[in-house]
């Protein structure tokens, strides 16, 4: 992904914001030169108890096929409001998000949700499940009026194997642990093979092996898939894992330094 404001000390960010170069040079594994979703001066504010709260102020933002970036920060620091900006759920106050060069302002409800459907994928914290369904029914869902059953069951159960859980197939979610219900969740995301995966908190729940499964899953739709992964955590080893680090602090980005040289093969600074 990308993100941010430029950093006062002149360090331009590697693929987060604006100053991100659209020659693609810095984008990840298998990327083009096109961001997949970029914001320029993002502002979003919210009405409450008559007091308007600027949640960002002004950010900048791109995320590139294959980008892997985390983005940390304290409650309330808006980091909801940016993944609901990232995910098309909802639009800027002021300023331009683009998906594919297009400003989402002017999509219909309904093209918004189809691209949702098209483009992204989200790992939530809750997990969402359906609790009458099982676990490959629940992965199934977001394909359920593809009329394609035999390729979306296809799909859903080498998801489900992928993260572990080929042997939970027919369970509902009240028969499987936290970790089994978030990795579910997991593989739900990606069934529409999305070209970006949203993930809050994405190994919360998990023990530390199964973490660096699905943190090894997502680095494999990375590198062979060209996905883009971009997670809110507060871990940070999962920070750790990505190739950029980027606070966001009172609605403000600033991009780790360190991370984007590492991400540049260039060592320590």
């Amino acid at each position: 992904m990308a993100t941010e404001d430029p950093p006062s000390d002149g360090v331009e960010p590697a693929g987060v914001a604006g100053a991100a170069p659209d020659d693609g040079s810095r984008a990840g594994p298998g990327a083009s030169g096109t961001p997949v979703v970029r914001g320029e001066e993002v502002v979003k504010e919210y009405e409450t108890g008559g007091q308007t709260i600027r949640a960002l102020k002004g950010i900048d933002f791109r995320i590139d096929p294959a980008d892997s970036v985390a983005i940390v920060g304290p409650s309330g620091s808006g980091k909801s409001t940016l993944l609901n900006l990232l995910g098309l759920l909802d639009v800027p106050s002021e300023g331009q998000v683009r998906l594919r060069g297009e400003d989402v302002a002017t999509l219909s409800n309904r093209e918004r949700t189809l691209e949702r459907k098209r483009t992204i994928g989200f790992v939530f914290q809750s997990f969402y499940l359906i609790p009458t369904l099982t676990a490959l029914e629940n992965v199934e869902m977001p394909r359920m009026l593809d009329r394609t059953p035999r390729k979306t069951r296809e799909r859903a159960t080498e998801l489900l194997e992928r993260v572990g859980l080929g042997d939970r197939l027919d369970h509902a979610p009240d028969e499987l642990s936290g970790g089994q219900k978030q990795r579910v969740a997991i593989a739900r995301s990606l069934v529409n093979d999305p070209e970006i995966l949203l993930a809050d908190e994405p190994t919360g729940n998990l023990d530390r092996d199964t973490g660096d499964r699905i943190l090894d899953l997502f680095e494999e739709l990375r590198t062979e898939e060209g996905v883009a992964v971009v997670t809110v955590t507060h871990d940070a080893y999962v920070a750790e894992a990505a190739d950029r680090v980027v606070d966001l602090i009172d609605g403000e980005l600033r991009e780790d330094v360190e991370s984007t040289t590492r991400a540049d093969g260039g060592g320590e600074p």
